[in-house]
């Protein structure tokens, strides 16, 4: 009946552990990597040439037009180190219930991919080129937002703001992720938009090519 046993001997210690709840890494999941070499330093410069301007006047015969100078933009990153760790004792590992390294290791795996995911979420955030969601009163009356201070919980993403987003892209001309304009959004975003959406949202299942859905 467990009358007289202490507290730890009357608790019985399951092997299995639960596991904690992870968000999705998705912040540089569509983006251009590239790896500096061992030995070349912290920082990198990426060129980037601006396109030369449409001719639309036609050249004299026998006479060469006047010659264009190509420009070159410089973009430079430097590489910044993140890091932290667990502190073990001898005595933890050989007398913890649990296997504690692996289970450290884990974490640290996690909360380093969260790290990341956080850093390049906030350099994205960081952008001048913004689009903010109007300011929608009552009785349909939009304001226009070009601050994010100005943000309010009547600003929410409906349809039309996507489409206009995706239509400023394609004027542009922003190059596409396998055919498509990839945007991330927070769940609670996406519950707006699927609310705005008045019928013309479809299932996974209702698309011709569910498994392109990502």
């Amino acid at each position: 009946d467990g009358e007289g046993l202490s507290p730890e001997m009357k608790t019985y210690y399951s092997d299995y552990l639960i596991d904690n709840a992870e968000p999705a890494l998705v912040h540089d999941r569509f983006a251009q990597k590239h790896t500096i070499p061992a030995g070349g330093g912290k920082s990198v410069q990426f060129r980037k040439y601006d396109p030369l301007p449409k001719l639309t006047d036609p050249i004299a015969e026998g006479i060469t037009p006047t010659g264009q100078t190509i420009n070159m933009g410089i973009v430079d990153a430097t590489v910044a180190q993140y890091g932290g760790y667990v502190e073990l004792t001898d005595m933890i590992e050989l007398t913890s219930v649990d296997p504690i390294v692996v289970e450290a290791t884990k974490q640290l795996a996690d909360q380093a991919g969260r790290t990341i995911d956080t850093v390049v979420r906030n350099q994205i955030m960081g952008g001048t080129n913004v689009n903010y969601c109007p300011l929608v009163a009552a009785d349909g009356t939009e304001t226009e937002i070009t601050t994010r201070k100005a943000i309010t919980d009547k600003c929410l993403l409906r349809v039309k703001d996507v489409f206009r987003a995706a239509a400023q892209l394609k004027a542009m001309n922003a190059p596409t992720i396998d055919g498509s304009y990839v945007a991330v959004i927070h769940p609670y975003v996406a519950f707006d938009l699927m609310q705005d959406a008045k019928g013309q949202w479809l299932d996974i299942q209702k698309y011709a090519d569910p498994q392109n859905i990502l």
